[in-house]
């Protein structure tokens, strides 16, 4: 595909990992929190965007391991949500990175057969961790967390210095 779409999967891997590294200091009562509107308490939210993660890596062709994450599972604890991260969202840059314009990924989802742009289970990796992390930032800052920034901007000065 392109650089511009491994650069979404390397903001996509630093942001996730920024807020990792936040709520692993966090007490119970903070992880425990939901908001309305959210997908759940922030561990789970947070177990769920990665577990989701796993789950789009493994829709490309190629030598994948499964995704060790799954929502039903208890939770692993931060450190296995960090390892996870990295192995995910590194396996998204690199299929960011090969992937052809034109590829299309076939299988089975919920009992149905589907038969998609690759770009489109790109968009849904990008917008769902998106989305999570911004329920995850609401409840927390409902609490009074500070929270990081976690924007396009904030990466470029994070990682390049400067905007």
């Amino acid at each position: 595909m392109s650089q511009i779409l491994a650069d979404l999967f390397w903001h996509n891997l630093w942001a996730n990992l920024r807020l990792l590294d936040v709520c692993a200091s966090l007490d119970e009562e903070h992880l425990s929190a939901s908001a309305p509107g959210t997908y759940g308490a922030v561990r789970d939210t947070f177990q769920h965007l990665l577990s989701s993660e796993g789950r789009y890596v493994v829709t490309f062709p190629g030598d994948r391991p499964e995704p060790a994450l799954n929502e039903g599972q208890p939770f692993p604890g931060f450190p296995t949500l960090r390892e996870r991260s990295v192995a995910s969202g590194e396996a998204l840059i690199s299929l960011a990175e090969s992937t052809p314009d034109s590829q299309r990924l076939t299988g089975e989802w919920r009992g149905q057969p589907y038969d998609i742009p690759a770009s489109v289970m790109f968009t849904q990796a990008i917008n769902h961790a998106t989305e999570h992390r911004a329920h995850i930032v609401s409840i927390l800052s409902q609490r009074g967390v500070l929270t990081p920034r976690l924007d396009a901007i904030g990466y470029q000065i994070a990682t390049a210095g400067s905007i």
